[in-house]
């Protein structure tokens, strides 16, 4: 299975696009170093600084005729890239 999940678009990380950093979804096994290497590689750019957050699954519970439903939303793992400066990642290109 592949590192790097899927690329974040949201209003925050588009806003911090122009400063180099950018945030994917990506594997919970992970490390820094494993989302660096897997990065450079499905890039081609030199990643500066990695932070990364661990998002636990919440409990949802809905109401309905049929009565309560509930469930819980998955569990994922968030890694905010910061690439060398002058250096961007195109990620709208297979889109």
């Amino acid at each position: 299975m592949s590192i790097l999940i899927k690329p974040l678009v949201t209003e925050k990380v588009t806003s911090q696009n122009e400063k180099g950093v950018f945030g994917f979804i990506v594997d919970s096994n992970a490390n820094k170093v494993e989302i660096k290497k897997a990065v450079e590689k499905a890039y081609g750019v030199n990643v500066e600084k990695i932070r990364t957050m661990n998002y636990a699954g919440k409990t949802k519970s809905r109401f309905t005729k049929a009565g309560v439903l509930s469930g819980k939303t998955n569990a994922f793992k968030k890694a905010i890239v910061k690439v060398a400066e002058g250096e961007v990642i195109d990620i709208y290109s297979g889109i």
